[in-house]
């Protein structure tokens, strides 16, 4: 009911002519944006299927240690030295 009315109005102020130039316009606009969208969404699905999944690293081509991401993604082990603290109280 709100769009016809609108267009109603919109035919009152700016005539059948004006009104049609407007309408092209907008329908122009909003295609372009919707093909913008559309590129946006497969560029997007492109850098989602070619990222590593979470937790998985494909570190075949380094050594054990070598690679900077795998050594963020394991924890190193704990060191069973005692703490120097430690040493200065016995």
């Amino acid at each position: 009911m709100e769009i016809l009315f609108v267009l109603i109005l919109g035919l009152l102020v700016l005539g059948p002519k004006r009104l049609h130039t407007l309408l092209a316009h907008a329908a122009r606009a909003k295609a372009e944006l919707e093909n913008a969208t559309r590129g946006l969404k497969s560029q997007l699905a492109a850098e989602l299927d070619t990222a590593p999944e979470a937790g998985k690293t494909d570190c075949t081509h380094v050594l054990a240690g070598d690679c900077d991401l795998c050594s963020t993604l394991k924890p190193e082990p704990e060191s069973r030295e005692p703490a120097e603290g430690a040493l200065m109280k016995s």
